[in-house]
């Protein structure tokens, strides 16, 4: 019997000859930590080898083997506002030592720009192609400045998910080359809420706030092809396919349907629905 570093009385003797047996089986084996069984199919599957880093910012990942395209959802909003900062909110109560507080908090951000000026260096946004920064959780203000400051930098991407962000607007966006992008579950009320996206083929805005039709115009010079709309209130619109098909007559797919031949021109019976009748 020895005694480990932490105090506990530990003796291979003591424990049953089954557990010995399974851990010299385990050990024999190696089996990996990081594999994960399926209870309802029982088929283990494997993480993908970037699983540990989903909590890290994929450019501080340093002597590793994991690519960037293996990351799924990175995070990239930054931390929340400093004591200083929400004390000059207004959010705070305590008012004692505010002199220190002002001063150490220009010393601080003064060390802070420095840092966050290299950490931006090392991010390399513009050299993006196919990027997915869904759910990033964007619950206060600060947050969601340094993401939009991130969108303002992808000048390269092509294909780009932002599900479930909760923005309200990207006017002040430009996506030169995207031609995909998926804004599916999030706050905007208008096709002016959109970033500028002249080279745009598929668009995702489900799940979204747009209750008119006419802006849609705005997209007609774009080469756009398929676009979904669906469980959004202009869906529920009288003539909704007709009137979106003649706002943008290079659409060809929308809300996953093929354009229809009754998809053209308004339907007449939809014309005389509107007369009353009185018997």
């Amino acid at each position: 019997m020895s005694e480990s570093s932490s105090g506990v009385n530990t003796s291979s003797d003591s424990l049953p000859k089954s557990h010995t047996s399974h851990c010299s089986e385990l050990r024999d084996t190696h089996t990996p930590l990081s594999v994960e069984q399926s209870p309802d199919s029982g088929i283990v599957a494997t993480p993908l080898p970037s699983h540990r880093f989903r909590f890290i910012s994929w450019h501080r990942l340093e002597e590793s083997d994991v690519r960037g395209d293996q990351l799924a959802c990175p995070r990239v909003r930054e931390a929340g506002p400093t004591e200083e900062e929400l004390f000059l909110r207004g959010e705070q109560n305590a008012l004692q030592a505010a002199e220190e507080r002002q001063r150490s908090r220009r010393r601080r951000r003064r060390e802070d720009d420095g840092q966050k000026w290299e950490e931006r260096l090392q991010e390399n946004w513009e050299n993006c192609v196919e990027l997915n920064l869904s759910y990033q959780d964007l619950g206060d203000p600060y947050q969601l400045e340094n993401f939009t400051r991130i969108l303002r930098r992808l000048i390269r991407v092509e294909r780009l998910q932002l599900v479930d962000n909760s923005l309200s607007d990207l006017s002040s966006v430009r996506l030169p080359r995207c031609k995909y992008l998926n804004l599916h579950r999030n706050h905007l009320t208008s096709i002016r809420q959109l970033p500028k996206m002249p080279q745009i083929q598929h668009l995702c805005l489900s799940e979204n706030g747009i209750g008119a039709l006419g802006e849609l115009a705005l997209l007609g010079a774009s080469p756009l092809q398929s676009l979904t709309l669906r469980r959004n209130p202009c869906q529920f619109l009288e003539d909704y396919r007709p009137r979106v098909f003649s706002c943008l007559p290079k659409l060809r797919v929308l809300d996953g349907i093929p354009k229809l031949p009754e998809d053209s021109v308004p339907s007449p019976m939809s014309a005389a629905s509107r007369l009353c009748t009185i018997l």
